[in-house]
């Protein structure tokens, strides 16, 4: 099963270092039943872009955690079996999974990263969270305004190169 990861720039570096996600269960993001059925018209294609999308929306909780983040989105995509991966914690998120145990460097196959352009989209839908979260449905919009912009892909011999990014 692919499952994505939301994670940040010193979260892969850590990655790197210590060989693995974790410790677990890992949180991530997955084409569950759920998924499926609220986008019920979509190809595997669409809906892994769906599962990425909700992954990339949960790195922003991850950035706003880690002030000294650089502002910009990150997913690992790992490649695991179907016995490690169970519906995810938050009933409410429709591919919300969670993988049990840390997730090995090797089951790791890329990476999605914004660009450097999105950092002031970015910093500014961090910032909003809170609001967001409140009701607010201007800073609502300024946290879906990160999502116009399109993750980066990354292959796995490239990561090295992320973690050196401040």
């Amino acid at each position: 099963m692919r499952v994505y990861l939301p994670s940040t720039l010193p979260a892969i570096a850590r990655v790197l270092k210590d060989s693995e996600a974790g410790p677990g269960p890992v949180e991530g993001f997955a084409v569950t039943a759920g998924l499926r059925e609220w986008y019920a018209s979509g190809d595997m294609e669409e809906l892994e872009y769906a599962a990425m999308g909700d992954a990339a929306r949960a790195s922003l909780r991850l950035l706003a955690a880690d002030p000294d983040a650089p502002r910009r989105r990150a997913v690992l995509v790992a490649e695991l079996p179907d016995e490690r991966v169970t519906a995810g914690a938050d009933v409410d998120a429709r591919g919300s999974v969670r993988v049990a145990g840390p997730v090995p460097l090797k089951r790791i196959v890329a990476a999605h990263v914004d660009d450097p352009e999105a950092i002031p989209d970015v910093t500014a839908a961090v910032d909003a969270l809170p609001a967001a979260d409140a009701g607010d449905d201007d800073a609502a919009f300024t946290v879906d305004g990160a999502e116009g912009h399109e993750l980066m892909w990354y292959a796995t011999q490239e990561l090295r190169f992320l973690s050196e990014t401040r």
